[in-house]
């Protein structure tokens, strides 16, 4: 998001009569947030209208002036998202910029609105406003990549593919299980992200600077107007609490590490060495002195912002680890990170979704190298095993399998049936109906397993989800 520049400078504080001036320079430079806290402004809008009217419901506005209140503040929305209002150099924070905006409509009236409120409880408020908006946004967008990766896995859906353990190849799986693996662990941040916004919908507003207000308001009332599940139930929590922050930063660092995960495997994959997928040429780079090179990108800055991510998580962890309660300026820190959190992963996730949906798989490739490296190694243990053979056994006799077959430049399916005894007497011929790639698949029927029947299994419910995570960023 493109920052408003600084138009006049004009005179408005929100604090200051018991000063005999105004800030040094220096101080006015260091304090000043609403280069970045300007974003808050239609949260901190439409927390005005409901403080406005409780105000009314107090005794505190009469009937004509709510309805100049609310005009004002309808008004002075139109003007910010316009970008005809802006702040000034001389604003500190997004707070003075908008009492400034209703002080030249209504004049005196303007002043009016402060009753019963505290920068404290209206910024904790408006961030987290900002917050529950962002988290339907991000969940909509991990929605995209859940339909991407699912699709892929659909297209690609019988298709083979070496099983990995420390990068060698461990056993055969299907493809689309390994695209799978990757969906897993965003529904799971998404439902973070769900458990999150529950535990962040109670309102601060009426909290005051700590302690409350001696003024009839009803914090109710404005937390159901505003959407929220009630009131916080401590005015000092309420203004000093900032584990929301927290936790969604954490939500965000963990998704962050999913979608490197995921980049960096899409990396190995368009290797020359891997071979396994092509990258669409809208979704890749070039090198400025290198003709050949395709470069995956997206990919790349899903790995190089991860550490951006868990960067903003330890930050606020930091600051907050030895703050005295109530309000300290030192949580003027707390909102950067996550405006930044949210824009970059509104940046990485839409091009994460184009560059997985348009992947082209090498299914060749991926067919020819899937038995290769000995995969098939523990279903020769397991058919061991179901002749009566102890695990522990079964276990070295394919190991020794392997080694023979290393000294001479074999794969497993390529013995000679007249050495399967030579090898070790409990080998025999019949062992070749697990030395293939579709029975090794088969085999894995259980819950969880990469047998087509289970993937199917796995791929419709992840397409479920996937449906009903988009419609839950659609509510209120």
């Amino acid at each position: 998001m493109t920052e408003p520049a600084p138009t006049q400078p004009a005179p408005t504080r929100l604090w200051g009569g018991r000063f005999s001036g105004g800030p040094s320079q220096a101080l006015a430079a260091l304090s000043v947030s609403v280069q970045f806290d300007w974003r808050l402004a239609p949260y901190d809008l439409l927390a005005s209208k409901a403080h406005a009217r409780v105000l009314h419901g107090a005794g505190l506005l009469t009937d004509e002036e709510l309805e100049r209140m609310l005009g004002a503040l309808d008004s002075l929305a139109d003007d910010v998202r316009a970008g005809t209002f802006r702040p000034t150099l001389e604003d500190e924070d997004v707070h003075t910029a908008l009492e400034r905006g209703l002080l030249e409509r209504l004049g005196a009236l303007g002043g009016k609105l402060r009753a019963g409120r505290s920068r404290n409880d209206q910024v904790a408020t408006d961030l987290r406003l900002y917050l529950r908006d962002a988290a339907r946004q991000l969940v909509s967008r991990i929605a995209e990549l859940e339909t991407a990766l699912t699709g892929l896995a659909t297209t690609y859906s019988t298709v083979p593919a070496p099983g990995m353990t420390h990068l060698q190849h461990a056993q055969p799986v299907l493809f689309a299980h390994q695209l799978l693996a990757h969906v897993h662990p965003l529904a799971r941040d998404v439902d973070r992200l769900q458990d999150w916004d529950e535990r962040a919908a109670w309102s601060p507003l009426g909290a005051g600077a700590l302690a409350g207000s001696s003024l009839p308001l009803d914090p109710e009332a404005v937390a159901k107007e505003l959407g929220f599940a009630g009131a916080v139930r401590n005015s000092i929590d309420a203004v000093s609490d900032r584990d929301f922050v927290a936790e969604f930063l954490f939500c965000t660092a963990l998704l962050g590490v999913h979608l490197s995960r995921l980049g960096e495997e899409v990396c190995l994959w368009a290797t020359s060495e891997f071979g396994w997928v092509r990258l669409d040429d809208a979704f890749s780079t070039g090198s400025s002195i290198m003709p050949q090179k395709k470069n995956p990108d997206i990919a790349e800055l899903a790995r190089g912002k991860a550490g951006r991510f868990i960067g903003h998580l330890t930050g606020v962890l930091t600051m907050l680890k030895g703050l005295p309660l109530a309000y300290d300026r030192d949580m003027q820190e707390d909102k950067e990170p996550v405006f930044d959190a949210v824009e970059q992963l509104l940046l990485l996730l839409p091009a994460l979704s184009g560059m997985v949906s348009t992947l082209t798989v090498d299914t060749e490739r991926l067919e020819r190298t899937t038995p290769t490296g000995h995969a098939l190694a523990t279903d020769v243990a397991e058919w061991l095993v179901r002749r009566g053979t102890a695990f522990r056994d079964a276990h070295e006799i394919s190991g020794a399998f392997v080694a023979w077959c290393d000294a001479r430049g074999l794969e497993l399916w390529e013995v000679d049936d007249a050495d399967f005894a030579a090898i070790d007497p409990r080998l025999s011929p019949e062992v070749r109906e697990v030395l293939t790639v579709s029975g090794a698949l088969e085999s894995r029927s259980a819950v969880g397993g990469t047998s087509p029947g289970r993937v199917a299994e796995q791929l419709s419910a992840l397409v479920a989800l996937a449906h009903e995570h988009a419609a839950w960023a659609t509510r209120p």
